[in-house]
């Protein structure tokens, strides 16, 4: 699928198997996100830009990099926060921002209801991070959001993408690069994803 980055290493298949098992406790859960969100930020972040600088080495003075421009991580709530301490563990210097959005259980539209973003959007490299593409619709609506407010370089972020998710990113953004660990088979009648692994917020945070 063009502009779509699907991550195929070992350890990911290994954290998705923790990911997926209905059996796997919280606590494991919490850390298998954690482990799979370093290594989606890895490849989320590989082409961004930098600054040479001059540094000392206890032998002699060579040349170093720092980051050319900030980074802004952007979970759609709540589910997007399990990824986040797994992203700023790589990458320290990242802003936080936040985007609230929940899907009409009966509609499966998107509401937006809360927003708290970072200045300098504009000019970052912004991540929006949701472990869950399932219809599209909650991203495409942080997406557009995002736009509005004046991000110009977005990547998508998410653990488990449906075909249909993905779809409908390409159809409404897609100038928006999407990494995921996995494409699964499709949504169910229920708009969940198969065989995905069930609700990711849920399940990090307990509240089963």
């Amino acid at each position: 699928m063009d502009n779509v980055s699907v991550i195929k290493h070992p350890v990911v298949d290994r954290y998705l198997t923790y990911l997926r098992d209905k059996t796997t406790d919280t606590a494991l859960f919490r850390r298998a996100m954690a482990n799979i969100g370093v290594i989606l930020a890895y490849h989320a972040l590989d082409d961004l830009e930098l600054d040479e600088t001059e540094i000392e080495t206890p032998i002699q003075k060579t040349k170093g990099y720092i980051p050319g421009q900030e980074v802004v991580i952007i979970p759609i709530l709540r589910a997007g926060l399990s990824l986040v301490d797994g992203i700023v563990s790589f990458m320290p210097e990242a802003k936080v921002g936040h985007v609230g959005v929940y899907r009409n259980e009966e509609t499966h539209q998107p509401v937006n209801y809360y927003h708290n973003l970072p200045g300098g959007i504009d000019a970052a490299l912004n991540l929006v991070v949701d472990p869950m593409l399932a219809t599209g619709g909650s991203g495409s609506h942080a997406l557009s959001f995002l736009k509005e407010n004046g991000a110009k370089k977005i990547k998508f972020v998410s653990l488990i993408a449906a075909p249909e998710g993905i779809e409908k990113l390409q159809k409404t953004h897609p100038d928006v690069p999407i990494i995921t660990a996995s494409i699964d088979e499709k949504l169910n009648e229920h708009a969940y994803i198969v065989p995905g692994l069930g609700d990711a917020g849920d399940r990090y945070f307990g509240t089963l």
